[in-house]
């Protein structure tokens, strides 16, 4: 599995860092502007890669790649995950995976008409922590009551208090707490639950209209879940379900399932099953089981989950008006 890589900020160093720990999967290119070729040529040295690009369809020509990874600014993810698969290449997309649900939908028709792969690298669902709290969550009986809580104050507020807007409070970037960080919150609700009857978005916006914390409220037939994401103050985060004989927790960021915690059977338990320090191994090694196997069913399940959040994210974006478009 030979990967091409766009972009160069610090999640693609921590996916580089990650596929230095899988055998069998390599990154053989990486593709940047021609401003940022400093900082890739330090990248290429570092993790060995051979070929550096500044021209994405020249990236794209390269038969050696058979996926594209793409780690850029947000609103960009449709437009460059769109020209991969119509270059016929897998694709797998930092989240969130599109603008809205429309976007997400067409990149999946086009995906499947040319049988290609496309996944949205979201680190939980892969996660072993995960794993194990997805297979035991019917033993705390039924569900009542779902707190996410994803806080984390960026090093980019302090630019934005004085008037100095970077790309995560950037609407027109698709930046913001919602579709930034509480979209993990969203990913471990509905892969575990499925989709709501209704979800209600109230958030704190700045001065150009950016949600910089919030809350969406989400309802199911017999639960309600309430799942916050802030960029503007910190708190400890975690995911806590309650049920009527018991509870799990994932204690600390959503996106690293570090560890799990609970009550089942009236016992006080707490895991950790991951094995990596780096969160985004796991999804690689997953992606690369179902690419080795051809299996296109199970890639598209994890799409159609994938449609599912970007229905809500685009949902409650609307609700407050927060992208103006």
């Amino acid at each position: 599995m030979n990967i091409g890589i766009v972009g160069s900020g610090k999640i693609v160093n921590t996916c580089l860092e990650a596929i230095s720990n899988i055998k069998n999967i390599m990154c053989t290119a990486i593709c940047v502007r021609e401003k940022s070729y400093y900082k890739d040529f330090e990248l290429s040295k570092k993790f060995n890669i051979k070929n550096i690009y500044t021209n994405y369809d020249e990236m794209l020509n390269d038969s050696n790649i058979n996926f594209i990874y793409i780690g850029i600014i947000n609103n960009l993810h449709y437009e460059y995950t769109k020209k991969a698969l119509e270059n016929n290449k897998n694709v797998i997309c930092e989240k969130p995976f599109t603008n809205n649900d429309d976007e997400l939908k067409n990149l999946t028709i086009l995906a499947k008409s040319k049988k290609l792969f496309l996944f949205e690298a979201i680190t939980t669902l892969y996660s072993p922590n995960f794993i194990y709290l997805k297979k035991n969550i019917d033993k705390i009986g039924p569900i009542k009551i779902i707190q996410c809580n994803y806080s984390q104050y960026s090093s980019r507020y302090d630019s934005y208090l004085n008037k100095i807007v970077l790309p995560a409070f950037n609407p027109e970037l698709n930046g913001g707490a919602l579709y930034d960080i509480n979209v993990y919150n969203i990913h471990i609700i509905n892969n575990l639950f499925g989709m709501p009857n209704s979800v209600q978005y109230n958030a704190n916006l700045g001065f150009n209209g950016i949600d910089t914390s919030g809350v969406l409220t989400i309802i199911y037939d017999n639960f309600i879940a309430i799942s916050i994401g802030a960029k503007d103050s910190s708190s400890p985060s975690f995911i806590t379900i309650q049920g009527e004989k018991g509870y799990l927790k994932i204690d600390g960021p959503p996106n690293e399932c570090k560890s799990i915690k609970g009550l089942i059977d009236n016992n006080l338990i707490s895991y950790n099953y991951n094995e990596y320090e780096n969160r985004m191994v796991y999804e690689f090694i997953a992606f690369y089981n179902i690419f080795i196997t051809k299996d296109y069913n199970k890639c598209y399940n994890y799409l159609e989950h994938s449609i599912n959040v970007m229905n809500i994210l685009t949902t409650a974006s609307k609700q407050i008006n927060l992208f103006n478009k």
